[in-house]
């Protein structure tokens, strides 16, 4: 696994623990702050977002809804819950560390 492919699965991971922070939704700008803040501020942009909210999409993760056809708003999945609490593993997303 790359180190690219490292940081990805992190930030998947975190932009569910941040849906679970936002009582189970959150939309793409609200995201990609909290990332930023939480460190992943480099090679951030929207786009790379919006291919993390795709991607956790296809594993079941999550749903996303476009708001005014402009911004997606994703909210997180019993599956996505289970991966952000570390219950289940699914490929492309980290696993919390214990105690988190």
């Amino acid at each position: 696994m790359s180190f690219k492919d490292l940081v990805d699965a992190d930030r998947r991971l975190v932009i569910l623990d941040l849906l679970l922070q936002d009582n189970g939704h959150g939309n793409e700008r609200v995201l990609e702050a909290g990332l930023a803040q939480l460190g992943h501020r480099v090679g951030l942009e929207r786009a790379s977002v919006r291919a993390h909210l795709k991607h956790l999409e296809t594993t079941g993760c999550v749903t996303i809804d476009m708001f005014r056809d402009t911004i997606m708003v994703a909210s997180i999945t019993e599956r996505g819950v289970k991966v952000a609490k570390g219950y289940i593993t699914v490929d492309g997303v980290a696993q919390p560390t214990p105690g988190s």
